[in-house]
């Protein structure tokens, strides 16, 4: 045996008679499950303006009422074909397609009036993609775990079609005084 094989061999039975398997082996499970938890932690998100304050809200450009326009400003959270260039309008689906029972919530700010509305999108199911005007706003989009929040999750799987058409931009009401912006 060589000086260098000695030696790697004292410090590996060192070792062994130092640990045992269980303790590598929680060792081992703690790293694996935090590891896979990480995912889980809360996650602080920007808005993506043009030098606005954190947590401000994005100003839309571009003409305030044309729903066939990604910078509409219904269309803050929207991830989509837009069903008014698609046959349909802001508030209905095309003919053909159903809409979705299941829907996504966005909060987005009308410059109009400078208040705060609460949209709700709903996808219309029941024929391949429209294609045309797609938008991918995200604003105040949040992880998959908050679902109700989040427009990456095809809405489709309530109706009796899950093939995605378009998404409308439906306004709820105003949203609440005194309530953090999504």
């Amino acid at each position: 045996m060589t000086g260098l094989d000695a030696l790697l061999e004292r410090y590996a039975r060192r070792l062994a008679r130092r640990s045992d398997r269980r303790g590598f082996l929680a060792a081992l499970g703690a790293f694996v499950v935090g590891g896979a938890a990480l995912p889980l932690l809360p996650i602080a998100r920007g808005f993506a303006g043009d030098g606005g304050a954190k947590g401000a809200p994005a100003e839309v450009a571009g003409p305030e009422g044309d729903p066939t326009r990604c910078e509409y400003w219904r269309h803050c959270a929207i991830d989509g074909f837009l069903c008014s260039c698609c046959g349909g309008s802001q508030t209905t689906c095309p003919p053909g397609t159903e809409m979705a029972p299941l829907t996504w919530i966005g909060t987005c700010r009308n410059p109009a009036d400078g208040k705060h509305y609460a949209i709700s999108y709903n996808d219309c199911c029941g024929r391949g993609y429209c294609g045309r005007c797609f938008c991918n706003r995200n604003e105040g989009d949040r992880p998959v775990y908050h679902p109700y929040r989040s427009n990456d999750i095809n809405w489709c799987v309530g109706s009796t079609s899950q093939v995605y058409h378009c998404s409308t931009a439906l306004v709820i009401g105003l949203a609440e005084e005194g309530q953090p912006e999504k």
